[in-house]
């Protein structure tokens, strides 16, 4: 076997690992709780009101959505949090420092956090499913949707934020994203159907990858005549898969060359620093 396989193995099983500790750990768990909680609260609010035209209710409109923006929050933000905090602290540094380390290290974080995505998923969807009317009732087709649009989802997602976390200069920068985060999740089609909004903020949210995993999400977990809330009244699955496409295209290609400048520029003496003005911050 070759060091580089090699060290993608051993890759896995450092993800694998470090995905089983967030279910033995107190506050990994309360995250996962927290988050399902939130999700929750807005979907109880809307209940069974019906969504005009669409033959469904609110609730059942926001569940597959909310597990889109899910999949895309997690792929992002939990990334760029995992490098810009395991940057400051030196765990990238040792992985370094180690032949084909960084193989191992990238490899580890797809797994773990590609495993917390479906977990942060699973635990609102199956409580949402009691909660809401109409959803997932589709029978084989959904699983077809599901099949390809998740791991989509999450091509399109975790390498954007491998490249936020490896451009920022700490865990605290990756904090405030927060803001444009939440305007993005308002012009995303997430709460209500994206053709109530004016026609520029169509075009924002339609840039973004939030939107497309929610309407992939909904088209395989809605009915049928749910498309009618829809922009066109259509699913558009090749613009779902068009976009989605690009955006994995554009990160798979921009990741790999930030990753290997951020990690030349990773040294005792840089490491030293930030956890001086760390601890500057602190006092």
């Amino acid at each position: 076997m070759s060091p580089v396989w090699y060290a993608a193995g051993a890759g896995v099983r450092r993800g694998w690992t470090e995905l089983r500790q967030t279910f033995t750990t107190g506050q990994d768990v309360f995250g996962y709780v927290l988050w399902t909680v939130l999700l929750m609260v807005p979907l109880f609010l809307a209940g069974d009101d019906p969504l005009a035209g669409a033959g469904i209710s609110t609730g059942a409109f926001m569940l597959p959505s909310m597990l889109g923006m899910t999949l895309a929050f997690t792929g992002v933000m939990t990334t760029a949090q995992l490098l810009a905090t395991e940057r400051e602290d030196g765990t990238l540094l040792r992985a370094k420092a180690v032949p084909h380390g960084m193989v191992g290290y990238l490899t580890g974080k797809i797994i773990m956090v590609s495993g917390t995505a479906l977990v942060s998923m699973a635990l609102p969807f199956a409580l949402g499913v009691f909660m809401v009317d109409g959803v997932a009732r589709q029978g084989g087709g959904a699983l077809l949707t599901l099949v390809w649009v998740v791991p989509l989802g999450l091509l399109a997602t975790l390498p954007m934020g491998a490249v936020i976390g490896s451009l920022v200069n700490s865990p605290r920068a990756v904090g405030l994203m927060m803001l444009p985060v939440m305007g993005l999740i308002v012009v995303s089609g997430i709460y209500f159907p994206l053709s109530e909004l004016p026609g520029w903020l169509q075009t924002v949210g339609q840039v973004f990858p939030m939107y497309w995993l929610g309407l992939g999400l909904r088209a395989a977990l809605l009915p049928a005549e749910a498309v009618a809330a829809e922009i066109g009244g259509s699913w558009r699955y090749l613009e779902t898969v068009g976009v989605l496409g690009a955006w994995a295209v554009a990160g798979l290609l921009l990741a790999p060359a930030v990753l290997r400048r951020m990690a030349r520029r990773e040294s005792g003496a840089a490491m030293a620093e930030r956890r001086q003005k760390a601890m500057q911050r602190v006092g």
